[in-house]
């Protein structure tokens, strides 16, 4: 990943945890407003610093709102902060380093975040929803992964017990759609259980916790009971308990928020190759069947199918890294796959305790394979068959890029 994107993605997800984080750990709705300056208060704040900071995010004299985006004349002479060129650009444009220009527009970014925090604040919604919960956790356990940040990982954890703890009643097996000051009796949608279980797994690859795996089963085993088509494959997307819903949806569309049916896919094509399991594999493929005919004539409509589609027809690709997890020398694999972008690989770790126990219950490979002369070993495999382990990392980079 490119500095710039990863400086992007780190202070996305800082701003998260100072606005939208609940003090046990789950992630709040949304807030109900947008950051708007005049731009005489931002040169009036930031001086010299402000042509540049004007340039890099667009502001305009009069307003940067285009015309016609705004009906109720909110942002007439204001400013909403949208980056209009990348940190090469604007460097170029005033004939300064990439560093200098980063480095201004940082400290301008925390003086209007300081003039910004003695406004009101707008509304909070503070709904914790299951859904938009198991989003967060993919995204701070891949940029654990990504970022080799441990504290993104603890989020993630933090997220996924406040789920466990406050959404999901062990003894149904049921998750509950939304917690507010406590547990609401609205069931969980097909959405919330997609969602939840591709956080899931996300996290079980940055932490190689086997218990998020666990409970990654125990969701897609309580998902298929209640919302898959058995007949004509595909989620639905509610349960059919309420008799009051006449006709069960699929939803066909992934928009902002991919369809609960493309995640799934992907999500059992996933937990297929965890668990060596080809009848979860042939759901995944009935899945992306299902929605054939949107797939031929507007493809556009379902680009998180098409990665699942994608990935099933792909060799499955396993790449487990034998070895204790808080060994260096485990740590320094990991680190050399984490900087390759693997899009259709799940990642393993055959710790010789109860992860790979429970990896090996229905997979013989996994539970052969172990360290190599008393060092940790990486294995890539497809289908499970797999090249000769190595242990240097420079070794594990060719096999990658084969």
């Amino acid at each position: 990943m490119s500095s710039e994107f990863a400086q992007n993605e780190a202070a996305s997800l800082r701003l998260i945890l100072v606005f939208f984080q609940h003090y046990l750990g789950g992630f709040y709705d949304r807030f109900y407003g947008v950051a708007d300056f005049e731009v005489h208060l931002i040169g009036a704040a930031l001086g010299d610093a402000s042509e540049i900071f004007d340039f890099h995010y667009g502001v305009q004299p009069h307003g940067n709102a285009p015309e016609g985006s705004d009906p109720q004349d909110e942002f007439r002479g204001k400013n909403i902060l949208i980056e209009r060129h990348t940190i090469a650009e604007t460097a170029q444009h005033f004939k300064k380093t990439g560093e200098e220009v980063t480095n201004s527009l940082a400290q301008s970014r925390a003086k209007l975040f300081s003039i910004r925090a003695k406004r009101p604040r707008p509304h909070l919604d503070d709904k914790i929803i299951a859904a938009w919960n198991g989003l967060m956790i993919s995204a701070y356990a891949r940029a654990a992964r990504i970022l080799d940040e441990p504290r993104y990982l603890e989020v993630a954890t933090r997220a996924a017990k406040f789920l466990r703890t406050n959404l999901y009643e062990e003894k149904s097996k049921l998750l509950y759609r939304n917690y507010r000051g406590g547990r609401s009796d609205i069931e969980g949608f097909a959405d919330d259980y997609a969602f939840v279980i591709q956080g899931l797994l996300d996290l079980y690859e940055a932490s190689f916790d086997v218990e998020w795996l666990k409970f990654a089963v125990e969701l897609q085993e309580t998902q298929d009971r209640f919302f898959f088509d058995e007949k004509n494959g595909g989620y639905f997307s509610t349960s059919g308990k309420d008799q009051s819903v006449f006709l069960r949806m699929k939803d066909d569309n992934d928009s902002a928020e991919p369809a609960a049916s493309s995640v799934a896919a992907l999500n059992l094509l996933r937990l297929a190759q965890f668990r060596d399991d080809k009848q979860i594999g042939e759901r995944a493929r009935k899945t992306t069947d299902t929605f054939a005919t949107t797939l031929s004539h507007f493809p556009s409509a379902m680009p998180q199918m098409l990665v699942a589609l994608d990935y099933s027809l792909s060799k499955p690709r396993q790449i487990v890294i034998a070895g204790k997890k808080d060994a260096p020398e485990t740590k320094t694999l990991l680190g050399e796959v984490n900087t390759h972008f693997l899009p259709k690989t799940i990642l393993c770790l055959a710790d010789g305790a109860e992860g790979q126990k429970y990896l090996g219950e229905q997979n013989e490979a996994i539970r052969a394979m172990s360290p190599i002369d008393g060092k940790p070993a990486a294995y890539v495999c497809e289908n499970f068959t797999c090249k000769a382990p190595v242990t240097n990392p420079r070794e594990l980079a060719a096999l990658l890029k084969l």
